[in-house]
């Protein structure tokens, strides 16, 4: 997507990217400027899908009456490791789910994807590299990496999630009232986000294999 597809760049980072300086998201993520434009995803990630997690209808009482509003939840992922949430409202189910969509390429990050189970060989990509947790609401949502071939031990909603970001193996366990499809999804990006957000050492890798 460039300008003459009809995208103008707004910000600094819509503009490195439109003229090839930052060619992955991860580059874009690692830049430190802010992601503001969901083009940008459109442009770097040109496989990125989207779920629909749950669609409500929620009503507001105004001096002008009562207002009825579509609010939807969306996760956006490319089932390598790249994973967003959003929540979108709008009139129409249609505008409401778009705008998710925006929002979740807003808040893309980035997930390491390893084989932190100790059953499993080091090296791998088919799980996660630690333990971590989110919370959102009184939901709360323990992953854990799994070895290779166990699968997804998790109910629907966070097996959505995991199978966006790219994790084909973990254990999960959740608290709460899980019954909140918005609050169970959000709890388990969230822990994702967590493992975005930590390093791994390479020495730290380089020692699990020395003890394997």
């Amino acid at each position: 997507m460039s300008a003459e597809d009809g995208w103008e760049p707004q910000t600094r980072l819509g503009r490195k990217v439109a003229d090839g300086e930052i060619d992955s998201m991860e580059d874009a993520l690692n830049s430190g400027l802010p992601l503001k434009e969901p083009e940008i995803a459109d442009q770097l990630v040109p496989d990125l899908e989207d779920e629909v997690l749950d669609i409500n209808m929620v009503q507001r009482m105004t001096d002008s009456g009562r207002r009825v509003k579509f609010r939807c939840v969306v996760v956006v992922g490319n089932r390598n490791g790249l994973i967003g949430y959003a929540e979108g409202r709008d009139d129409q189910v249609g505008g409401a789910i778009q705008k998710a969509i925006d929002i979740g390429k807003l808040n893309l990050v980035k997930v390491p994807l390893g084989s932190g189970s100790w059953e499993d060989r080091p090296g791998g990509t088919n799980s996660l590299v630690r333990n971590t947790e989110g919370k959102a609401g009184s939901v709360t949502v323990e992953l854990r990496p799994a070895p290779r071939g166990l699968g997804l031990a998790a109910a629907e909603t966070p097996r959505k999630v995991l199978e966006l970001a790219g994790v084909q193996d973990a254990w999960t366990r959740s608290d709460g009232n899980t019954r909140t499809t918005v609050n169970f999804a959000k709890a388990t990006f969230n822990a994702l986000e967590k493992t975005a957000q930590t390093r791994v050492p390479e020495h730290a890798m380089e020692q699990q294999e020395v003890v394997e």
